[in-house]
C-alpha cells in the first residue's frame, strides 16, 4: 500500500482523492489526445519499458491513462489525477503535460527508473492522489562543461535525460575552452581536427604535480549536435551552445594562429592546452578574427534552434591586448577608452550579429565591464551583483552564482572528499540557496529569468566522477528552481531529507553514481590529487 508521497521538486499541491492506491497492469491503455503523441511515446519507452506493460493506445478503454492539454493551465503547468478511471496527466502545453509525466514515474516508485523489469508480472501501484504544480522559473538550467574533458555523445544524452527526471530545461554546452574544441565547423576543419585534442592532461588542481601522460579529446560532428538537440526537444529541454569568446580561446588559436595575437607573440608553436587556469592567449580584436567567427556562429545557429547563444565573454586576461599595436590601433579608431572598452566592443558585436538574426546573445557577468551590451542577457557567477547590476539596468538575468551552484565545488569539508575544489557546498546548503536578490525590487526581480547549475570538468575525468559532483545536489538545486519554497532560513530540510531517503532509490536504478550521504566511497576517493578549497562563507543576498 502506498502511503507516502514523495516527490522532488515539492509540487504545489497534493491532494488524496481516497485512502490506499490504484493500479497498473496489462490491460492499462494510454490514449493521448491531440499535441500529446510525444509524451506517449516517451511514457511507453521509459514506464512501458520498466514495467513491461504495453500502455496500448485503446481511447474506449475504461482502463486507461489520458493525456490531454488544458489552456487553463499555465504552459508548464500540470495536474495528475489518479482516481477514478480514467486516469488523466494534464497540461498547460505539451511541456506540462510531460512534466506531470515525470511526476506519474516518480508516483510509481524507483523500479519504474530502470530499463527493463525485475519482477515481471507485478502489480504497480500508484496513490490515489491529485497532483497540480506550476513551475517558479521559465530558465531551470544545467551548464555542463565538455571542453575540459570531452563527455562522449552518450553520455550528454543521458544527462538530459537526468535533467528531465528533474524537471530542468534548459541544457547550457559548454562547448569551447582553452584546452578543447567540442564541435565541429565545416569551414574550419582543423577545429575538429586539431583544436579538439591535447597531448596530455594535468590530474587535479593546477599545483598537482600529477599528469595522464596520453592525449585527450575529442568533438561532436554536426549530426551528433543534431542528435542531441533533437533529444533534448522530445524532453521539453531547450539546447543552449556556449562559444567562448575572446577569452578562453587557445584550443582555437593552435588551429589557426592568425586568430591571436600575433603582433605580441609568435602563435604558430601554440598547442592545445594542458593545464587548468585562465590562459593568456586571446583572440585579436581586428577584423579577420571577427569575420571567423561570425562563420563558426553561423553554422552554430543552424544548429541549434534556441533564442539564446552564450558566447562567454568571462575572465579574458588582456595583456596581449596592452601590448599589441592591432589591438591599441583598434581602441582608437573606435574611440574607446581602454582594453575593457575593446572586449565591450567584442561582446556588442555579436549582440548586434546575433540579434540581427532573430537571436539573443547572453554571457557571464564581465560582459559588464566597460558597458553592458544591448540586448544582452547576464549569466551571474561572480556572486549576485553581476545580476543585481544587469537587472537594475534592465537586461535579463540567469542567476548561477559560484558559492551556490557550481557543483564541481566540493560538498563537504572531511579529508576524504575528492580531489577537494571551491567552497564547501552541502546538500543543505543548495538547497538554502535563493535565486532572487533580496536587493532588488519587484520589477528588477522580474528581470531574473531563472536559475542554473553549473558543473565544471577540471577534475572529473570521466562520467562518475561527473555523477558525485552533481549528485545528489542537482535534486536539491532543481527543487529550488521549480518550486516556490519559503525564504532560505524557513525550508524544511528534514522533509526534503526526507524525500530524498526515496529519490536515492530512482538514482540507483538509474545508475547514477552520486555521492552518498554517509560520504564518498571507497572507490569514489582521490587520495593524492591535490584541489584547491577555499574557506570562508558565501557573500550576502
Amino acid at each position: 500500500m502506498v502511503d507516502a508521497v514523495d516527490l522532488i521538486p515539492a509540487p504545489a499541491s497534493i491532494v488524496w482523492n481516497s485512502p490506499g492506491c490504484v493500479n497498473l497492469d496489462g490491460g492499462t491503455a494510454l490514449q493521448a489526445l491531440p499535441g500529446t503523441e510525444g509524451v506517449a511515446r516517451w511514457l511507453r519507452a521509459t514506464v512501458g519499458a520498466a514495467t513491461g506493460l504495453p500502455l496500448p493506445e485503446a481511447p474506449g478503454r475504461p482502463d486507461r491513462v489520458v493525456l490531454a492539454i488544458d489552456p487553463d493551465l499555465p504552459s508548464e503547468g500540470y495536474r495528475v489525477v489518479l482516481g477514478d478511471r480514467p486516469f488523466r496527466i494534464e497540461g498547460g502545453s505539451a511541456a506540462g503535460v510531460f512534466w506531470g509525466a515525470q511526476t506519474f514515474r516518480q508516483l510509481l516508485g524507483p523500479d519504474a527508473f530502470r530499463r527493463a523489469p525485475v519482477r515481471p508480472g507485478r502489480r504497480w501501484e500508484l496513490p490515489a492522489v491529485t497532483v497540480q504544480d506550476v513551475p517558479r522559473f521559465r530558465w531551470r538550467g544545467l551548464m555542463l562543461d565538455v571542453a575540459r574533458h570531452f563527455m562522449p555523445k552518450e553520455g550528454v544524452l543521458r544527462y538530459l535525460d537526468l535533467m528531465a527526471a528533474h524537471k530542468l530545461n534548459v541544457f547550457h554546452f559548454h562547448l569551447t575552452d582553452d584546452q578543447g574544441w567540442r564541435i565541429d565547423i565545416k569551414r574550419y576543419p582543423k577545429l575538429a581536427e586539431i583544436a579538439s585534442w591535447r597531448a596530455r592532461t594535468r590530474v587535479g588542481h593546477r599545483a598537482s604535480p600529477l599528469w595522464e601522460e596520453k592525449p585527450h579529446g575529442g568533438y561532436y560532428t554536426q549530426d551528433d549536435i543534431r542528435e542531441i538537440v533533437a533529444y533534448a526537444a522530445e524532453r521539453h529541454i531547450t539546447v543552449v551552445p556556449e562559444i567562448d569568446v575572446p577569452g578562453h580561446s587557445q584550443a582555437a588559436i593552435a588551429a589557426y594562429p592568425e586568430l591571436g595575437n600575433t603582433d605580441v607573440i609568435d602563435t604558430t608553436g601554440l598547442s592545445v592546452w594542458d593545464d587548468w587556469g585562465i590562459s593568456p592567449h586571446v583572440l585579436a580584436p581586428v577584423d579577420a578574427t571577427v569575420r571567423f567567427y561570425e562563420g563558426v556562429l553561423t553554422e552554430v545557429l543552424e544548429l541549434f534552434p534556441s533564442e539564446f547563444v552564450h558566447i562567454g565573454g568571462d575572465e579574458c586576461r588582456k595583456e596581449q591586448w596592452s601590448e599589441s599595436v592591432a589591438a591599441k590601433t583598434r581602441i582608437a579608431d573606435l574611440g574607446l577608452a581602454d582594453e575593457d572598452q575593446l572586449q565591450s566592443w567584442f561582446i556588442g558585436h555579436f549582440d548586434a550579429w546575433l540579434s540581427a538574426r532573430g537571436r539573443r546573445l547572453i554571457g557571464w557577468d564581465e560582459i559588464l565591464e566597460g558597458g553592458l551590451a544591448k540586448g544582452a542577457a547576464v549569466s551571474s557567477w561572480r556572486g549576485y551583483g553581476g545580476g543585481v547590476a544587469a537587472a537594475r539596468a534592465g537586461h535579463d538575468v540567469v542567476m548561477c552564482p559560484e558559492q551556490y551552484v557550481y557543483l564541481d565545488h566540493r560538498q563537504d569539508p572531511g579529508e576524504e572528499e575528492p580531489v577537494p575544489i571551491g567552497f564547501v557546498r552541502t546538500l543543505q546548503d543548495v538547497y538554502r540557496f535563493e535565486p532572487v536578490p533580496t536587493a532588488l525590487t519587484e520589477e528588477e526581480a522580474a528581470r531574473v529569468l531563472g536559475t542554473q547549475a553549473n558543473v565544471w570538468t577540471e577534475a572529473m575525468e570521466d562520467l562518475a566522477r561527473v555523477d558525485y559532483q552533481t549528485f545528489p545536489r542537482l535534486a536539491a538545486f532543481a527543487e529550488v528552481a521549480w518550486s516556490r519554497l519559503p525564504a532560505p532560513a524557513e525550508r524544511d530540510f528534514a522533509d526534503f531529507e526526507r524525500r530524498m531517503a526515496a529519490h536515492y532509490g530512482r538514482l540507483d536504478a538509474l545508475g547514477v553514481a552520486y555521492r552518498p550521504p554517509t560520504g564518498p566511497r571507497p572507490w569514489q576517493r582521490r587520495p593524492g590529487v591535490l584541489g584547491r578549497p577555499i574557506e570562508g562563507p558565501p557573500p550576502n543576498r
